[in-house]
């Protein structure tokens, strides 16, 4: 199975186009190690032998971020398979379309040392042809993003057909549609900001969908005082049980692989609706709150 993935190359996309221009693709996060032949079988085990090493090279840091760094370099290096699509965004929002087409590779001493060869397409979905949805995920500050929920609309651009024009974001009034990046922008306006912050490790680090080894965090936030992890899960429609059974995986990795012994993990569903069946699996279960939005509407005469 073909795997999307946006890739930012360089802060704010600086080197896309010595990217583009020389065929690859690639990551830096300050790790100097050539990781050739050093990749497992499994994310766990990688992280559990390099997450050590980024933290004495980078003291002061946190173990989330090192797990985080850690993790993307895995996918990076040994997940993503020959064929698989990257996307990099340019400094005007446009998407590069690109195939990776080699292993791994280290160029100690360079830019983004830490590389595929690409085979770049020269097909790109420019900023007014994406969804906002689309727009939206690439726009975090998290290097590499999980973007395989839009397989369809990127298989248009690739297909030698005519792309179906995507919706532009003005024809597009659902507020569901853009809950994660809503929530981002007003997180200090919602109850939990109030107790909570959002990661916010570097540029190149987020604490927008969070990798683990089950799936991507849709927000991971960390208590004030620093001694909780709030691991957020949202439902743009009605919420399920099976949200419950997904969000306890996401806190089980961030309790063995990212908190410190002294740190919790908390989750919070938040979903337009729920239903019987999630009310009484969180009467189970420990450590979980369900949170329903509410969308408003207003007209207001100018004229």
């Amino acid at each position: 199975m073909t795997m999307y993935r946006r890739i930012r190359l360089g802060q704010r996309g600086a080197f896309h186009q010595q990217c583009l221009t020389e065929g690859w693709a690639g990551l830096d996060f300050d790790l100097n190690y050539d990781l050739t032949n050093q990749f497992p079988p499994t994310w766990r085990e990688f992280n559990e032998k390099y997450i050590p090493i980024w933290l004495k090279v980078h003291p002061g840091k946190s173990r989330n971020a090192a797990g985080l760094a850690c993790a993307l370099l895995w996918v990076f290096g040994h997940e993503l398979q020959n064929g698989d699509i990257l996307l990099a965004p340019d400094g005007q929002g446009d998407l590069h379309i690109g195939r990776i087409n080699g292993p791994y590779e280290y160029h100690p001493g360079q830019i983004l040392p830490h590389r595929r060869p690409v085979n770049w397409t020269g097909i790109t979905i420019p900023i007014d042809k994406q969804t906002p949805e689309l727009r939206a995920s690439i726009r975090g500050a998290l290097s590499l993003v999980d973007i395989s929920q839009y397989e369809t609309l990127i298989n248009q651009f690739l297909s030698p057909i005519s792309p179906t024009p995507m919706i532009p974001e003005e024809q597009a009034f659902a507020l569901e549609q853009h809950l994660e990046d809503f929530l981002e922008k007003n997180w200090s306006k919602t109850p939990l900001g109030s107790k909570y912050q959002l990661l916010e490790e570097s540029d190149q680090l987020s604490s927008r969908q969070y990798p683990t080894d089950t799936g991507y965090i849709d927000l991971l936030a960390l208590s004030k005082d620093g001694q909780e992890y709030l691991v957020v899960e949202l439902k743009r429609g009605k919420a399920s049980d099976s949200a419950v059974g997904q969000i306890l995986r996401y806190m089980g990795y961030i309790k063995e692989q990212i908190a410190e012994p002294h740190q919790t993990v908390r989750g919070a569903i938040i979903a337009f609706e729920d239903d019987l069946r999630v009310r009484r699996a969180l009467q189970a279960t420990t450590g979980i709150t369900f949170y329903q939005y509410k969308i408003a509407f207003d007209l207001i005469e100018t004229t």
